[in-house]
């Protein structure tokens, strides 16, 4: 508390941050303010709710814990992922009827963009941003009640990331690896913003993503001499991953150990093909990183395909498009892992266990502080673990920053 919430102006609010952070880490199963206040011997509902909902603290502590977690856990890749909180009425900031991941379907929910540092040992949350729906942006009614400041208003998931990325750039922070499922991964924009900031990536893509081969190379149609010169084009038709991968045949496919699991060495067989993304948008990405004169050659550019084809399977699945970081060998790129998004295994401990998802307040201010405390007490339970657990009073795992209360 006394590190990550320096920031925090007021000692009373300081006491009531470590309160709360006390209740979300206790046993229990409902950690919303009043089951909190309840169970502390310290507890004020009145006065939890104020410090959460209405005081105006600067969630700057994220910032902090940030900084501070990211040398404990020595991530190999950030995972950009959403996380839904599924809600009843219309009132809470940002809910709205869209795709919920929590209960599979669509529903009425609030939706977050996240960052976390990942390893196979650990993950922590660096930075979240609250999704905006577009009804939102229009209603300036509900945008008063809930407090969402003027300058924010509806702004695509794969912007949000790309912001996020900025801002943690801005705090000393990059990341060795992005990895995302294929919400983001599919977006070709999202790619070309990671590549723009030379930000190596691991995604995943659909099956019926079309791409050209990499030898491919486009031609321009004789000029007549009249009108405008023709532009250079791919004549051959794209293909899908899924084919152009099951065209190689399962004897290009090699088996590799990709990683170590609790029974031994975790085997399957995969190929790495260089493919060209097709289509309109990968064209105009390509058409605006032209020479500054304007001259495009039609050459689209190029991405490694990583392909899963498992013993026993019909096809192919597992499809990742890989970039390496600037100035970094394709070898160098990616997680151990071939799993994306191998930390959403952890994120039922922080939704649930610490209460991510139980929230009841309305107000823009009151999501943001809620989120920055649940990352405190997950990053402090993250430290604890991590920590050597040496027998001294002064051990990481043992001191604390604050004075110990009985709960």
């Amino acid at each position: 508390m006394a590190d990550v919430f320096a920031s925090v102006p007021r000692k009373d609010q300081r006491a009531k941050g470590d309160c709360y952070l006390r209740g979300l880490m206790l046993d229990g199963r409902r950690k919303s303010i009043q089951p909190m206040a309840e169970r502390l011997p310290d507890g004020n509902e009145q006065n939890l709710q104020q410090f959460v909902n209405q005081s105006t603290w600067d969630p700057a502590p994220v910032r902090r814990l940030a900084q501070r977690m990211v040398p404990q856990i020595a991530p190999d890749a950030w995972a950009v992922d959403d996380v839904s909180f599924p809600k009843d009425g219309k009132m809470s900031v940002a809910v709205a009827r869209q795709y919920c991941g929590a209960l599979g379907k669509r529903a009425n929910c609030q939706v977050a963009v996240s960052v976390h540092a990942v390893s196979d040992a650990a993950s922590c949350p660096l930075q979240w941003r609250l999704f905006v729906p577009q009804e939102w942006a229009d209603d300036p009614g509900r945008r008063e009640k809930s407090g969402i400041p003027q300058e924010v208003g509806h702004r695509e998931k794969w912007r949000l990331a790309l912001d996020t990325f900025d801002e943690l750039a801005g705090w000393g922070m990059v990341p060795p690896v992005v990895v995302a499922d294929a919400g983001y991964g599919q977006n070709a924009d999202f790619r070309d913003g990671l590549s723009e900031r030379g930000i190596g990536y691991v995604v995943a893509i659909r099956s019926d993503v079309t791409v050209h081969p990499h030898d491919a190379r486009p031609t321009a149609t004789a000029w007549s001499g009249n009108g405008r010169r023709p532009q250079p084009r791919y004549r051959d038709k794209p293909s899908s991953v899924s084919v152009l991968a099951a065209g190689h045949g399962r004897q290009a496919f090699s088996e590799v150990a990709w990683r170590e699991g609790s029974r031994g060495p975790m085997r399957s067989h995969f190929l790495a093909l260089r493919v060209r993304p097709a289509g309109v948008r990968a064209r105009r990405l390509a058409r605006a990183a032209a020479t500054p004169e304007g001259y495009w050659d039609g050459v689209l550019p190029e991405v490694t395909l990583l392909v899963e084809w498992p013993e026993g399977a019909e096809a192919p699945h597992r499809l990742l498009a890989v970039q390496p970081a600037r100035g970094h060998p394709p070898h160098r790129t990616g997680p151990p892992g071939k799993d994306p998004l191998a930390h959403r295994a952890r994120l039922p401990r922080t939704q649930h266990g610490l209460g991510l998802d139980h929230f009841e307040g309305r107000s823009w201010a009151g999501w943001h502080h809620h989120v920055t405390l649940v990352t405190a007490a997950h990053a402090f339970l993250t430290e604890q673990r991590l920590a050597p657990k040496a027998d001294t009073a002064n051990s990481p795992s043992t001191r604390s920053s604050t004075p110990s209360r009985t709960c």
